[in-house]
């Protein structure tokens, strides 16, 4: 089975391009999705006992655990030192399964792929990307999002530049959904003909 790497940074439409490859019948991973499930389930003593109050009977609340982590690498350390195992293992499971079905080709959508060093676990990396301004322009549209507070983020994340460089395939979302349903369809025609390189699964 071929790994894709999917990644980009925030507001490049990296969730609408995994629906996209969901939508070609590939089996998807979402990262997101597997911390709000740790977050409702196995991380919460751990989480409770390092960050004391930041969580209630109904799991994390996540706006008191970033009010502790943001802007403290040091807190951000010890909080990815109890999630990313149990993260590990959900993926591991995610892979057996779609192994398990004959796929072909599965996707890893990992948002810190890069910084985490899970690009040497795939066998190639797409990068969702668009322009700074409609990147901006849509995360600033979210609720709970302010200028302050997107900076914070995007200093965590590695530049877009620098994902583009290093990616194998690149996705534009700035142009609607059809393009990037073509861009995908060439990817997975693409993948059925390169080798596998990724140093483990």
């Amino acid at each position: 089975m071929f790994l894709l790497g999917l990644t980009g940074s925030m507001g490049m439409g990296k969730s609408t391009t995994a629906k996209l490859f969901a939508e070609a019948g590939v089996p998807v991973y979402d990262a997101d999705a597997t911390v709000h499930k740790v977050y409702e389930s196995e991380a919460v003593p751990a989480i409770e006992a390092a960050f004391p109050g930041t969580t209630s009977p109904a799991g994390v609340d996540r706006r008191k655990l970033s009010a502790a982590v943001v802007n403290n690498p040091e807190a951000m350390k010890r909080l990815e030192t109890i999630v990313h195992p149990m993260l590990r293992s959900h993926q591991q499971m995610f892979l057996a399964d779609a192994e398990a079905s004959g796929a072909s080709v599965a996707v890893l959508d990992v948002p810190l792929l890069f910084e985490t060093g899970g690009d040497k676990r795939v066998d190639a990396v797409v990068v969702v990307t668009t322009s700074p301004e409609i990147q901006r322009e849509r995360i600033l549209a979210r609720d709970d999002m302010t200028p302050d507070k997107l900076d914070a983020i995007l200093a965590r994340q590695m530049p877009d530049a620098d994902k583009r460089a290093r990616a194998d395939f690149l996705v534009d979302t700035s142009h609607g959904l059809e393009p990037v349903r073509d861009r995908i369809g060439d990817i997975l025609a693409q993948v059925a003909k390169m080798p596998r390189r990724r140093v483990d699964s």
